[in-house]
């Protein structure tokens, strides 16, 4: 597959990033270390380049419908200006993808998805729709920064004459930034650490991020790649799609019941609500290692017997509590919180315990 660039790469390229094929982009892992960056993001405020991802416009009379149809999540809670996480179940009881969905107004909304799966969940929204929405794949015009950290609101709020105090969790506003206009400021990310997601056109991306970095100089602010993100979402226990979550594994069974409303009809509506009602045979959880000893994706997890009761799907050392954590798939009599499980490291079982999300709470 060809790997594709991000506009800004050469700006990665001159801070001196290590960069690595990333679901088929050229993306920054790292600028200085994982734990570096990590720690930048917690305490303070760092930047990542997220422009790989997706972003779909659904509009017109019907788009409501489309989305009601192919979503798990109830969009007709949205007012405007508001987000929400969702997921799009296939019709064999797993998920094409999560995504979020934003309302701009009646019959106007935004999707964005993950970059590994934009000609995927491009082809499957657009197989249900019928009824004349119109559909527009803007990815490659769009750029995304996600400025996360709790100083984050100090530097951006240098930058535009929107309250961004006033922007609750999963809601957005669009307005100016750094002289840049139309540019949507959404209280939303993928740490945990609080922060804004900015979604701004490619022709002014590098002038919002020098615009951003300027801002920021007596916060420290930083550069973040791909490695501090993976850690910084473990740690609150945030599924990442193609690891925790995918097409094999119903909403049920990932924990995304919450996102999953029966007050409507979607793809596989009908199997998944049994699911729910009859209960499911394994969970996604989230544990902390008792033994020292980093879990790693596909390690088996046992019981005390010694039997293999699931697989770990994402794991990392937590840097900010010094100890493995990860996720996995265990069976559903393994899964309450407190229960104790072995991760098969290498061909030592090391204990662990079936931990609360968020794992640093």
């Amino acid at each position: 597959m060809d790997i594709q660039f991000v506009p800004l790469n050469h700006v990665h390229e001159k801070l001196g990033a290590k960069m690595v094929p990333f679901a088929g982009f050229n993306m920054p892992v790292r600028y200085s270390s994982d734990i570096e960056e990590h720690m930048t993001v917690r305490n303070g405020v760092g930047v990542f380049d997220v422009s790989h991802m997706g972003e779909f416009t659904l509009k017109g009379p019907n788009a409501l419908d489309l989305i009601q149809r192919v979503t798990s999540n109830d969009a007709s809670k949205l007012i405007d200006g508001q987000a929400q996480y969702s997921c799009l179940p296939n019709e064999t009881g797993g998920i094409v993808d999560d995504l979020i969905v934003y309302k701009v107004k009646d019959n106007d909304y935004l999707l964005v998805v993950n970059a590994s799966n934009i000609v995927k969940d491009w082809n499957w929204i657009s197989r249900f729709n019928t009824k004349g929405v119109e559909m527009k794949n803007i990815s490659d015009d769009i750029c995304l920064f996600a400025v996360q950290g709790p100083k984050a609101v100090t530097v951006l709020q240098k930058l535009t004459s929107t309250d961004l105090s006033a922007i609750k969790y999963y809601h957005f506003a669009i307005g100016e930034l750094a002289g840049v206009q139309n540019v949507i400021l959404s209280n939303t990310g993928y740490t945990g650490a609080g922060g804004y997601e900015v979604y701004v056109h490619k022709a002014d991306a590098e002038k919002v991020w020098d615009a951003i970095f300027e801002a920021g100089k007596e916060e420290n602010i930083k550069p973040i790649g791909l490695g501090a993100r993976d850690t910084l979402r473990l740690e609150m226990g945030f599924c990442l799609y193609g690891n925790d979550i995918d097409d094999t594994t119903s909403p049920i069974e990932g924990g995304l019941a919450w996102i999953t409303k029966f007050t409507k009809e979607f793809t596989n509506s009908v199997a998944i609500k049994k699911q729910k009602e009859e209960g499911v045979t394994r969970k996604l959880v989230g544990f902390k290692m008792i033994d020292k000893g980093i879990p790693r994706h596909d390690y088996a997890i046992k019981d005390a017997a010694g039997n293999v009761i699931g697989k770990v799907t994402s794991g990392t050392q937590s840097p900010m509590l010094g100890i493995g954590i990860g996720l996995g798939y265990v069976t559903t009599a393994n899964s309450g919180v407190g229960s104790e499980i072995f991760i098969d490291v290498r061909g030592r079982a090391l204990k662990a315990v079936v931990s609360k999300m968020p794992l640093i709470a």
